[in-house]
């Protein structure tokens, strides 16, 4: 059994997020978790359901990319010491 590499799509444009979901769903063990227009979005949805990797746009809406991709390595931290303490 495969275990499906669970991927978050965060791109301010609705139709370039349908065709790269289309193109990853034909992947066998690909499962695409979610999507978002915006980069605080991206971070809450990061922060709720951790993915396994994310499709990130650098020109996103509130937050961009380059913002989110920093908050998003900060929680990865944090998750990372606190499993470590216990």
């Amino acid at each position: 059994m495969t275990t499906k590499r669970r991927i978050l799509l965060a791109d301010d444009h609705a139709l370039v997020r349908a065709g790269i979901r289309a193109l990853l769903e034909n992947l066998p063990d690909v499962e695409v978790v979610g999507e978002t227009g915006n980069g605080l979005d991206a971070v809450e949805h990061v922060r709720r359901d951790p993915p396994d990797a994310i499709l990130l746009d650098i020109t996103l809406p509130g937050m961009n990319g380059l913002e989110a991709a920093a908050r998003i390595a900060k929680l990865e931290k944090e998750v990372a010491t606190l499993k470590r303490a216990q």
